[in-house]
């Protein structure tokens, strides 16, 4: 008890000690109030306990009358998210016509390999003037997702039937003229939370492996409008955690012994082994911005608000975020352009507009970087001595490129923030939204079930209460406003995307801060960890030597920027990835 009330857990305890007292069938009364006290660590007076019987039954009676009403995952809560701190003013994003980057003449490249890994900007060209037709980069994308997802397993449902119809229709459209615009006939990946009409939407896990939604998420319709061509639905970590879905773990192409990272595994995974034009993923801490750094892929995680949600698996009402993965920079604008703004159902999105100018000179824009992250020293476990962190020696190349672009870098640091008080939002969401799965007990048929995984963390989260998860928010608001205000002092900001002293992850996921994340290079892949009899991971490595020759994998480095300015972030990914190449390389065995 002593233990539990140091740590700060009394008010946790108190309301779960209660409900499992009336699971065993006992009413609530005073004695059973201080029983619970006792456990949780708190003290009431015995006319307090009289007087919150009532109260305490009267709560028990609306929380079983709540559990009684059947709530979808796809009805949101009423309250509504919006991450522009209290008091100050928005000023929208610029508008006006879209500035391509010139996109060199070409003829159809000589071998399909070569096809498959070009970058939707240049497959456009292709396609607007007619040198390769959408049914034939259709065939070629499907065959490849056939030949490649035994080794990746990126895959849970082909579209093919569906692909093909597209493809002749887009084929056919321009034959007659119509030109739909830049994703006109291009194929692409869905993450399977996306629903699609006429297939399954399994969300990557067992429960809903058979699950079919009688519509289609409005990202679809929105590629679908835009010319794009489904050809497959691709792989989540179960309800969008980690790499591993219900029938295998997705695989990176760089190391197909490696897992691909998660939740988006499929659609990094299948970007970075030429298997789609473009892929959809999603974010709520990590899954655009992880998978997209171990697969070697460009990837945007829009600002919250920017792009509609309708359709797909809600995780956190308030920190779900829809974006592009792809092969460039400029791919991710042009594909975002064409999933933007809102929709009349997901009433979090604002009306905003998206400029992409690739023209925008680096030099006039204030950028700030983590000077900390960049210097950050690491402990190497094996000789206890402090060095470099892994990643320095791209990250200091990458500072020098954005100098070489006339940039002006500004150190900054992060404003300091609790990040892990405030990890009660998207643990009660989570909670709230599979809490159906959690009750019944099917929690047990997902495939992850460690202590970090969803299936406990649905459990533990039935015992957070409602004042922390509100005191939460609050203590959110002001971190939304450290951000806001560190981004009237610079444009953009760019720091490695993982270093142990740097929560920007956490902390923009929560504050909603858009953010690009660019391949920057490769270093030694890690040991991969031994597996016990059972198959779970063991402690020690599975190739003891470290000498051997280690397999290289992918980096990468993340630009930031304020609220709905998607348009500089990319703009100055795209810059720098004119003065680098890293987006260009391709995983061997896969040509």
């Amino acid at each position: 008890m002593a233990t539990c009330s140091t740590l700060g857990l009394s008010s946790t305890l108190l309301p779960g000690v209660l409900w499992s007292q009336l699971v065993q069938g006992a009413d609530i009364t005073k004695e059973t109030i201080a029983s619970a006290e006792q456990i949780a660590g708190l003290s009431f007076t015995d006319e307090q306990r009289e007087m919150m019987v009532d109260a305490l039954r009267r709560q028990q009676r609306a929380i079983e009358a709540l559990h009684r009403i059947p709530l979808d995952n796809a009805i949101a809560p009423a309250l509504v998210f919006d991450p522009v701190p209290p008091g100050v003013t928005l000023t929208p994003p610029p508008d006006g016509p879209t500035v391509r980057a010139r996109v060199a003449v070409r003829e159809r490249p000589g071998s399909d390999a070569e096809l498959a890994f070009l970058p939707v900007s240049a497959l456009s060209e292709l396609v607007r003037t007619r040198k390769v037709t959408s049914t034939q980069l259709t065939e070629l994308y499907l065959a490849r997702l056939e030949r490649h997802d035994p080794t990746l397993h990126a895959v849970i449902t082909s579209t093919a039937e569906r692909a093909r119809a597209q493809a002749r229709a887009m084929d056919e459209e321009l034959a007659r003229g119509k030109y739909r615009g830049p994703l006109h006939g291009i194929p692409w990946g869905a993450k399977d939370l996306l629903a699609t009409k006429g297939y399954k939407t399994t969300w990557g896990a067992g429960p809903y492996r058979e699950q079919t939604i009688d519509a289609d998420a409005t990202v679809v319709q929105r590629l679908d409008a835009a010319g794009a061509v489904l050809v497959a639905k691709l792989t989540l970590g179960e309800l969008a955690m980690g790499d591993r879905w219900f029938g295998e773990r997705t695989r990176n192409p760089w190391w197909p012994e490696q897992g691909s990272s998660g939740s988006s595994a499929g659609p990094g995974s299948a970007v970075a082994a030429g298997l789609v034009g473009f892929a959809i993923g999603t974010e709520t801490l990590g899954s655009i911005s992880s998978p997209s750094t171990r697969n070697g892929v460009t990837g945007l995680r829009p600002s919250f608000g920017r792009v509609p949600r309708t359709g797909a698996m809600a995780l956190s009402w308030t920190m779900d975020k829809i974006g592009p993965m792809c092969r460039s920079a400029e791919d991710c604008a042009l594909v975002f352009e064409a999933i933007v703004g809102p929709d009349g159902h997901d009433r979090t999105v604002k009306q905003l507009p998206f400029t992409w100018n690739a023209t925008i000179d680096p030099a006039t824009l204030r950028v700030g970087y983590v000077k900390s992250s960049f210097d950050a020293p690491e402990r190497d476990p094996q000789h206890a001595q402090r060095t470099l962190h892994a990643t320095k020696p791209h990250d200091d190349a990458a500072l020098a490129a954005l100098r070489r672009l006339g940039i002006t870098l500004i150190p900054v640091e992060l404003p300091p923030i609790d990040t892990q008080a405030m990890s009660l939002v998207l643990t009660s969401e989570a909670g709230a939204a599979f809490e159906e799965l959690t009750l019944s007990g099917r929690a047990r048929e997902l495939v992850q079930q460690s202590a970090s995984d969803w299936a406990n963390t649905f459990r533990a989260a039935q015992f957070i209460p409602a004042v922390d998860y509100v005191n939460a928010n609050r203590a959110r608001t002001l971190a939304m406003r450290q951000w806001w205000d560190l981004f009237q002092q610079i444009d953009l900001l760019v720091t490695p995307t993982s270093v142990a002293n740097n929560n920007q992850l956490q902390a923009t996921n929560l504050t909603g801060n858009p953010a690009v994340i660019v391949p920057n290079g490769f270093i030694d892949a890690p040991p991969l960890p031994a597996t016990t009899a059972a198959g779970a991971p063991s402690s020690a490595p599975r190739d003891a030597s470290r000498t051997a020759p280690r397999p290289q994998v992918p980096v990468s480095l993340t630009f930031l920027g304020p609220l709905y300015r998607e348009d500089l972030v990319l703009a100055l990914a795209h810059r720098y990835q004119t003065v680098t190449d890293w987006h260009t390389r391709r995983p061997a065995g896969f040509e």
